[in-house]
């Protein structure tokens, strides 16, 4: 399965917009149940995907299999009681937003398998391809680079003389990330754990 392929990419440009635009609004929602006011002032709480796509990212998404939106504001001084919690969970939502939708996607793939819902092999691709895409970002969000949803979850892990020191990898995040994706190197190590986590969900909802 590819997302670079002309007979899918009328499915894989929705399915961007979906992945994307839940990634981020997620992040903007729990941000402002824990009392984080920024992004909804900035309106970014909101399923409009004009309010959340990059176009550079947009279309690395499509054409490389690696992309960003913009990245919602978070004030962490905002937020009482556990801050390092809640700026962990801020920091996952995303990619357990890109998860749920992908494990819907493929529970109603394996409804249509077993003739539950009406077949469609449009539907079909559709669902197939919004399953691929959200994995896409859930892999591509945990690693720890800066400035990836990974990155966040482990500086707020990581002991303070430590988080000092990787914060200084802020300004090389993008150019680490732009170099493994030319080098390959990115492709090679997330497409393994992205069809893995696909056959998990398959094998979850009875289609493995």
């Amino acid at each position: 399965m590819s997302v670079f392929s002309i007979e899918n990419i009328l499915f894989v440009i929705p399915s961007v917009i979906i992945a994307l635009t839940f990634h981020e609004a997620a992040h903007a929602f729990v941000a402002y149940k824990f009392g984080d006011p920024t992004a909804k002032l900035q309106g970014r709480l909101t399923l409009n995907p004009l309010k959340h796509l990059d176009i550079i990212g947009t279309l690395m998404l499509i054409f490389a299999h690696f992309g960003w939106a913009k990245p919602v504001p978070i004030n962490p001084y905002y937020l009482q009681g556990n801050r390092r919690g809640k700026l962990i969970l801020i920091a996952v939502a995303g990619v357990l937003f890109n998860f749920i939708i992908a494990l819907i996607s493929c529970l109603l793939l394996s409804l249509m398998y077993h003739s539950y819902l009406p077949y469609n092999d449009g539907v079909q691709a559709f669902l197939l391809q919004l399953a691929f895409i959200n994995l896409i970002l859930v892999v591509f969000n945990i690693l720890p680079i800066p400035p990836l949803d990974g990155s966040k979850v482990l500086l707020e892990l990581l002991p303070p003389q430590y988080a000092e020191k990787f914060s200084f990898l802020d300004r090389f995040g993008f150019i680490i990330l732009i170099v493994l994706a030319i080098s390959g190197l990115l492709g090679r190590f997330i497409s393994p754990m992205i069809y893995g986590l696909l056959n998990f969900c398959f094998s979850i909802v009875g289609l493995a």
